[in-house]
């Protein structure tokens, strides 16, 4: 077990979702060992997780299931938590192996873009509490955006989720700023269109 997390804790993304995404189908990756042995890599690992339901096209998923833990994990880095904790009735249920690859797959073409210019770097982005605490208010009011029943959005938030949880996989302090940015924006796109948000929440209610 020990040189099994020892050697997830070396791959790359691409590589922990292939890891993940072998065997049967139908099997299901509990939470908690997904970010098993990744030390300060498991924060992306259980953000990635959590944004696997917002790529999944049924109506209420994204905000039944990701909103919720995206949010957890941006609190648990308000709190300056070091590692991820999840409750038991959490670490036990997960993804499906098929949704891993689904997500693999439909990420892949990102995957080779991206990795052609990531790296670790400015771990202080990533490490520091300062930057930390800024992190966290943007991945939580991610899941709360997630949370929210406003059409058209899963795939956006769900793709601000993955920017944060790649920045923490791939140890790019540089790529965190740029979620930063794309988080930002975000919100500030979100509040400025509240009033029309709210009314498509109520036309959609």
């Amino acid at each position: 077990m020990r040189e099994r997390h020892k050697r997830a804790a070396e791959l790359g993304t691409r590589a922990l979702l292939d890891t993940f995404a072998q065997g049967d189908p139908a099997e299901v990756q509990p939470l908690g060992g997904l970010f098993a042995g990744l030390g300060d890599r498991a924060f992306g690992m259980l953000l990635m997780a959590a944004a696997a339901p917002a790529f999944i096209p049924v109506p209420g998923l994204a905000g039944g299931l990701s909103g919720p833990l995206v949010m957890l994990v941006g609190l648990q880095l308000l709190i300056r938590l070091s590692r991820p904790w999840l409750p038991g009735f959490m670490a036990r249920r997960g993804p499906r192996r098929a949704t891993l690859a689904r997500l693999r797959d439909r990420l892949a073409p990102w995957f080779t873009r991206l990795e052609r210019h990531v790296r670790p770097r400015m771990p202080a982005m990533l490490d520091h509490w300062l930057p930390r605490l800024f992190t966290g208010v943007l991945v939580f009011a991610t899941g709360l955006l997630l949370t929210l029943p406003i059409p058209f959005t899963n795939y956006v938030l769900g793709v601000l989720a993955l920017l944060f949880a790649f920045a923490y996989l791939e140890r790019d302090g540089a790529l965190m700023g740029v979620a930063w940015a794309c988080g930002v924006a975000t919100i500030v796109a979100a509040v400025a269109l509240s009033d029309r948000l709210a009314a498509l929440v109520t036309h959609f209610l």
